[in-house]
C-alpha cells in the first residue's frame, strides 16, 4: 500500500472555516492521471493539488477537482505554497512553481501572509447573452469573455442575491471557447472592499467555489481599468465561508495576495 503525506488548507483565510480548502499531496513523480483523479473525487473539495520536486528548488504542480484536470488554480497554488513553508521545512522566501498549461507561477511569503505572481489572462467584452441572463435569473450591466465568463453588475447586493440555474449554466460558455460552464459574477463595492463577487463552476464539478485565485486574475484584468485602481481588495461571497483577496495588476501579470490556515494533516494511502 502506498502512503503520500496530505495537507488539508483552508486558502485566502485568516482562520479555520474561511476562504477555499484545497488538498495538497506531495509526491516523488505524479501518478497516472485515472489515479491522480481518483484521489481527487476521494478528496472530494474544491482542488487537489499534487507536487513534485523540480530542479533547482522548483516544484512541478497540477491540480485536479472532484471531475477534472484545470489549467490555473490559485487558491490551491496559495495552499501549496504554505504547505511548503509550514510543513515541508522550505528554505528560502519564494517558491517557482512549473505548470502545464500556465507556465511559472511564482509565491512570495510576506510579513502578513502570501504573494503570488500570476499571468494577467486577455480579456474582451461581448454581447449580452440572454441565455446566460436567463441561467443567472439576473441581469447584468455587462459580460467579458476570457478563460471564463464574466458579468458585471450594478450592486454587490445583486451578486449576493443570485440563485443561478446551474444545469443551464453548466451547457453556457464563452462564444469560441471550449471550456464551459465557469462564471464570475461581480460589481463594484462591498462592505470594505472595492469589488465583491461570486464564482460558479459546474462545468469544473463545482456549483459554486468559495474563494477563487483564477477568477480574480480575470476580475482584476476587468476591473482595475474600469475602476482605475491598480490595486483591488476583493470579496468573494459564500454562504457560511468567503474569501479576501487582494489584487494588483501590472501590466500581464496579476500579484494576488492572502494567507492560509492547515485545517488537517496526515497520510493518504492508497
Amino acid at each position: 500500500m502506498a502512503e503520500y503525506p496530505f495537507f488539508q488548507i483552508d486558502a485566502f483565510a485568516s482562520k479555520p472555516f474561511e476562504g477555499n480548502q484545497a488538498c495538497v499531496m506531495p509526491m516523488d513523480a505524479f501518478l497516472e492521471d485515472e489515479d491522480l483523479q481518483a484521489i481527487a473525487a476521494e478528496n472530494n473539495v474544491a482542488e487537489t493539488a499534487y507536487i513534485v520536486p523540480g530542479d533547482a528548488g522548483r516544484w512541478k504542480l497540477r491540480w485536479f477537482t472532484p471531475t477534472v484536470e484545470v489549467p490555473l488554480c490559485g487558491h490551491a497554488t496559495l495552499a501549496s505554497a504554505h504547505a511548503l513553508w509550514e510543513h515541508m521545512a522550505f528554505d528560502g522566501n519564494r517558491i517557482v512553481f512549473e505548470t502545464m498549461k500556465s507556465g511559472e507561477l511564482i509565491v512570495e511569503r510576506t510579513e502578513t501572509g502570501y504573494l503570488m505572481d500570476f499571468p494577467a489572462p486577455k480579456v474582451e467584452e461581448i454581447e449580452i447573452s440572454e441565455a446566460v441572463v436567463e441561467a443567472l435569473g439576473a441581469r447584468p450591466l455587462a459580460m467579458f469573455g476570457g478563460p471564463m465568463h464574466a458579468s458585471i453588475f450594478a450592486t454587490p447586493e445583486e451578486v449576493i442575491n443570485l440563485n443561478p440555474d446551474l444545469s443551464a449554466l453548466k451547457a453556457l460558455g464563452v462564444p469560441g471557447q471550449a471550456e464551459r460552464g465557469n462564471f464570475g459574477c461581480m460589481a463594484e463595492g462591498g462592505e470594505g472592499v472595492d469589488v465583491t463577487s461570486r464564482f460558479f463552476a459546474p462545468g469544473s464539478g463545482i456549483d459554486e467555489d468559495p474563494a477563487t485565485g483564477s477568477w480574480h486574475c480575470m476580475l482584476a484584468a476587468i476591473m482595475s481599468p474600469r475602476l482605475g485602481q491598480d490595486t483591488l481588495h476583493c470579496f468573494q461571497a459564500y454562504p457560511g465561508r468567503g474569501g479576501r483577496i487582494s489584487t494588483r495588476l501590472e501590466g500581464d501579470r496579476v500579484k494576488l495576495a492572502g494567507q492560509a490556515v492547515t485545517v488537517i494533516e496526515g497520510v493518504f494511502r492508497r
